[in-house]
């Protein structure tokens, strides 16, 4: 579980978002959030990463919502085809009840532990309305705090044909937090070799 020691928001203000909806296709066409690591499903280890005192979890996912929904509440893609992660945050901001969105991807099991902590203080200290962790090295733009109010405007970003994460952040008040030296904690499986070796 994070540790408690980092906590500087309110959590009834906060739905957590597993991106768990992509179509696995660099792993065979299976579902990278169901595939195992360690013993446990990946999106096991995603979830023990959300601050045990969120209590709104959303799985954005675009097939097997059964096997999900033992862990928490899901949404779909309103737009068909695996159109991209936008597609899966736009589910989620869509059903989301709370002012915040903490974003997290699914096939990256080992996000440092206060990273909601710091996106919320960076988050709040430029009155931003998308705050993504930056490694030092490049923005991590999966790991992200959005206000939940961007509805309309990814909406409309996606209407217009829009996919890319960064180009949609780069229209917004959008900063980054400083995770510096910390890039193998944003270490995410693209491949089966990724994962099996380490299963």
């Amino acid at each position: 579980m994070a540790i408690n020691e980092y906590r500087n928001y309110d959590p009834a203000s906060i739905t957590a978002v597993i991106l768990a909806g992509g179509a696995g296709r660099r792993v065979n066409n299976q579902d990278k959030g169901l595939l195992q690591w360690h013993g446990a499903p990946l999106i096991e280890h995603v979830l023990t990463a959300v601050p045990a005192e969120i209590q709104h979890i959303l799985i954005s996912c675009n097939r097997n919502q059964e096997q999900y929904r033992h862990y928490a509440n899901t949404v779909t893609d309103s737009i068909s085809g695996f159109q991209g992660p936008l597609a899966g945050i736009y589910a989620a901001l869509q059903a989301a009840s709370t002012p915040y969105a903490f974003i997290l991807p699914c096939d990256s099991p080992c996000p440092p532990p206060d990273l909601l902590a710091k996106l919320y203080q960076a988050h709040h200290k430029h009155h931003a309305d998308i705050t993504y962790a930056n490694d030092g090295e490049r923005g991590q733009y999966l790991f992200a705090l959005l206000n939940t109010q961007l509805t309309n405007s990814l909406g409309d970003y996606l209407a217009s044909g829009g996919r890319s994460v960064n180009q949609w952040y780069r229209q917004l008040n959008s900063v980054s937090a400083d995770f510096s030296g910390q890039q193998h904690a944003f270490r995410n499986f693209n491949t089966v070799g990724d994962i099996t070796p380490q299963a």
